[in-house]
């Protein structure tokens, strides 16, 4: 049944589905975010969210409060129930044992191996499927599962704070914040989504960031902040080094001082070496190496000659752009090095935050380009 069939208490109803889902934000990284209901006779039966830690499904976990309940309801999942032996066994045989009637799913599977597979067995147990209600608002909320399951890599989501003639840092000394605290602080959420930061050491030696997940609120894993540094120029006393609590991840050339590797590592910083070329590490090394790690969603905040080599390898998916009312001029420097434009954007909105306004886009389809 197509999403044009679907009741307008179907829509209601995925609505509070994708809310739960949302509650898994930074709580279920490697897995998708996924919220389940049950409804028996237009009421609520039982909810559920999925966490990694809780290692259950939500639907199945929605199913278990439900009890007999479940026999002849509606279950309304953010996701196509998995069809394949995991670290649980498959979904669709806890909801045809329970006895569901109907199944509500916002959107199938994004992983090509149990792609529909989930679908096509409820199907064939008798149970009615409707997919694609909202399908939209739950792709978004799985765009970096999507594209680590697809590509092998995480999500990419380049973001910068710029002025109206697109600069992002003053030559002038002691300039330090473009955009506004509202900017700032929607900054942060987007770090709370991210299972890890990227930046340059240009950046590091230039503002010395503390680059953490400042909003207070739980996540399975702490936030990875990750430095690309060929010449492992890394100082001791900055504010990353000091803070590193195993959360601190260095790329370096081969031909580094190994003392200044130790003196590192003695202070709880992962260092890593990788080849370069004409003293620069190529980031897509880079991106394997952290998509090995299970990081599937990477935030770029870094200097205009990182952006540009980003952008340059095409491994950029995204990008949160946040524009101040300032002009910068001349000297300042730009979003990108070299004279480099960002490609035209897909599916991009505006927002408003305080005297900003920041623009959210994609430079690809991350459910059908990889």
């Amino acid at each position: 049944m197509s999403v044009q069939t679907a009741t307008r208490t179907d829509r209601e109803w995925m609505d509070v589905a994708l809310e739960l889902a949302a509650q898994g934000e930074a709580l279920t990284s490697p897995n998708p975010m996924v919220g389940a209901l049950i409804v028996r006779d237009g009421e609520e039966v039982a909810r559920a969210v999925h966490t990694y830690e809780g290692v259950k499904h939500a639907e199945v976990l929605a199913l278990e409060a439900a009890r007999a309940a479940a026999r002849g309801s509606t279950l309304y999942t953010s996701l196509e129930p998995c069809s394949h032996q995991g670290r649980t066994p498959p979904c669709v045989e806890a909801v045809i044992a329970a006895g569901v009637r109907r199944v509500v799913a916002a959107m199938a599977d994004p992983n090509p191996r149990v792609n529909g597979h989930g679908f096509e067995r409820l199907r064939a147990a008798g149970i009615e499927v409707i997919t694609g209600i909202r399908e939209e608002e739950a792709r978004q909320l799985n765009e970096s599962f999507a594209c680590w399951i697809r590509s092998g890599r995480p999500l990419v989501t380049l973001k910068a704070g710029l002025t109206l003639d697109a600069k992002i840092a003053s030559s002038e000394a002691g300039h330090r914040w473009i955009t506004s605290e509202e900017s700032r602080e929607h900054v942060q959420r987007l770090r709370h989504q991210a299972d890890a930061l990227l930046t340059g050491i240009g950046t590091v030696l230039a503002d010395d960031p503390l680059l953490t997940d400042r909003t207070g609120r739980p996540r399975r894993r702490p936030l990875l902040r990750v430095v690309v540094d060929a010449g492992l120029r890394l100082p001791l006393d900055c504010q990353l080094v000091r803070t590193a609590r195993n959360d601190l991840l260095v790329f370096c050339g081969e031909d580094v001082w190994v003392g200044k590797r130790t003196k590192l590592e003695e202070r709880g910083v992962e260092v890593q070496e990788l080849k370069e070329s004409g003293g620069r590490i190529s980031l897509l090394p880079v991106l394997r190496k952290l998509a090995e790690r299970q990081v599937t969603s990477l935030l770029l905040e870094a200097g205009s000659r990182l952006n540009a080599c980003a952008v340059e390898m095409t491994v950029v998916d995204k990008v949160w752009l946040f524009y101040a009312p300032k002009f910068l001029g001349d000297g300042a420097v730009p979003l990108l090095a070299r004279g480099r434009n960002l490609p035209p954007l897909l599916h991009y909105r505006l927002h408003r935050f305080g005297p900003d306004f920041a623009v959210e886009g994609y430079l690809r389809d991350v459910y059908r380009d990889h």
